[in-house]
């Protein structure tokens, strides 16, 4: 069976705050441009999976985002797959991270920053995330330096 989902539909449910929400099935997003809204992370998100509730705090004075928020999904399976599939994609020229809002940063017992030289033009941010995950928890998105050709994870 399959569910056509019309656009705009769940526009009810953006904005639910953090106690309304199920933590482990939802994944924090950060590195936002200004540009993005609550719809369009629906949208983009939706893409891949069913989501529940978008959530992007605003600065009280300015409304403008804060460079980050909250995506809610149907279970916890849900937003483990939305996590592999759409962390480190751009939207507009900047890679976004998507993780579990509920991850206990403090579990992550040994860390290191590793300098990656001589990378080729075609090595983006996510293509050394996914590199290096299979080795252990990146707890850190790689940021490289185009101008010289070189990153830190």
């Amino acid at each position: 069976m399959t569910t056509c989902i019309a656009p705009g539909v769940g526009a009810n449910l953006l904005g639910q705050h953090s106690a309304e929400r199920n933590q482990d099935a939802t994944a924090y997003v950060g590195n936002l441009d200004p540009q993005i809204t609550e719809e369009l992370l629906w949208e983009l998100f939706v893409q891949a999976g069913p989501v529940v509730n978008v959530y992007v705090p605003k600065d009280r004075v300015t409304n403008a985002h804060q460079g980050y928020g909250f995506v809610e999904f149907r279970s916890e399976e849900d937003a483990d797959y939305e996590i592999k599939v759409l962390n480190m994609i751009k939207l507009y020229g900047k890679p976004i991270r998507v993780n579990k809002a509920s991850q206990d940063k403090k579990s992550v017992d040994v860390g290191a920053n590793l300098f990656v030289g001589n990378l080729d033009p075609d090595v983006d941010e996510k293509l050394l995330y996914y590199t290096f995950s299979a080795f252990g928890v990146v707890v850190s998105n790689p940021k490289v330096l185009s101008h010289f050709s070189s990153t830190f994870i």
